[in-house]
């Protein structure tokens, strides 16, 4: 079980062999329906599925976007991420949606890559259960999990400025954000997830 982190809380990404993890995954989950609800007559509403998106923003030095993996870019230009594919419901156990980054082969011009949830169907956060966002270290044998991050927020809100993976001298860091932010995909994001460089 990985660390717990809490908003702003940072996590420096050494193995406990002292070397650096060259391989990380960014697994989303969340249950796929939202309660159902009385409708104008009194009867039950259809319960409605959510479609939540995992997203990577590759920013430079600088604070400007790069490249970005989602759901209509599923493998960065660089090749070093790859997204495995859009889950439009958040049906069946674990991670719905994954983001696998090499560190090794990200392009030297990107200094942070900034990940971000974003509801699709654009139901807001107060609709969406058993949320949670997890980094994974692949480079090690039975890939355990670093850092687990609960979406226990809820609120009127579409979308979130979840985390970080920040290049330093000793090698990468990931950092929890956890901001509130509005937006359906990548290009509504931009904006939020640069401020949290």
């Amino acid at each position: 079980m990985g660390l717990s982190l809490q908003k702003g809380q940072s996590l420096s990404l050494k193995k406990a062999d002292g070397g650096q993890l060259s391989k990380v995954r960014l697994g989303l989950g969340w249950d796929s329906a939202t309660p159902a609800k009385r409708g104008f007559f009194g009867g039950l509403k259809k319960e409605a599925d959510v479609d939540l998106d995992a997203s990577a923003i590759f920013f430079d030095a600088s604070g400007t976007p790069l490249d970005y993996v989602w759901f209509q870019q599923l493998q960065s230009k660089d090749g070093s991420a790859r997204h495995t594919g859009d889950n439009l419901t958040g049906a069946g156990d674990g991670d719905d949606e994954t983001i696998m980054i090499d560190l090794t082969a990200v392009s030297p011009s990107v200094s942070q890559i900034v990940f971000v949830i974003s509801s699709y169907s654009r139901q807001t956060f107060d609709q969406v259960q058993n949320a949670f966002c997890r980094v994974v270290d692949d480079s090690s044998a039975g890939s355990p999990e670093v850092a687990r991050y609960q979406l226990t927020d809820s609120g009127s809100h579409t979308a979130m400025v979840m985390a970080k993976v920040s290049r330093g001298a000793d090698g990468w860091s990931f950092t929890a954000i956890g901001e509130r932010a509005n937006g359906r995909a990548v290009p509504d994001l931009v904006g939020p997830a640069s401020q949290a460089l």
